[in-house]
């Protein structure tokens, strides 16, 4: 009996095994948004970047608060704000020094600037980071 038991567990291991790799091949729910985190509701990417969009609407509200702050012209609360981003990371297009501005996304409850920011291009466009410059999506709908 113990070794049928144990048979029968060992194929429900691997049945949901299986399971969690076709639900994490499909997505993983990557729709469902952390809170603070923007989601990538749009499709496609950016042609000039090649990042993925994210829709100005589906960014955290402090990041639209940001952005309704570069349009304007400040004031920033941060005085960093506004420093030329020097694209080290090579994530974004390549352009020459001063291109790229860089503007903090207040982060509740962090001690510090935290890890968000904006980034805006001499041009117009408009890139957004929550993970300190490791990634970006393109933001559209500015």
């Amino acid at each position: 009996m113990h070794r049928v038991l144990k048979q029968v567990v060992g194929i429900a291991v691997v049945v949901l095994l299986v399971g969690v790799v076709w639900w994490a091949r499909l997505g993983g729910g990557t729709e469902a948004s952390v809170e603070g985190t923007a989601q990538s509701s749009s499709a496609g990417t950016d042609p000039d970047s090649g990042l993925h969009w994210v829709a100005a609407a589906d960014l955290p509200a402090q990041a639209r608060d940001t952005v309704a702050l570069i349009k304007s012209g400040g004031p920033f609360p941060y005085s960093e704000d506004g420093i030329v981003f020097g694209n080290r990371e090579g994530i974004l297009p390549k352009e020459s020094s001063g291109y790229y501005h860089e503007y903090t996304v207040t982060t509740p409850g962090s001690p510090d600037r935290g890890a968000r920011r904006i980034i805006a291009a001499r041009g117009g466009a408009m890139y957004y980071t929550d993970d300190h410059y490791s990634s970006f999506q393109r933001i559209e709908g500015r």
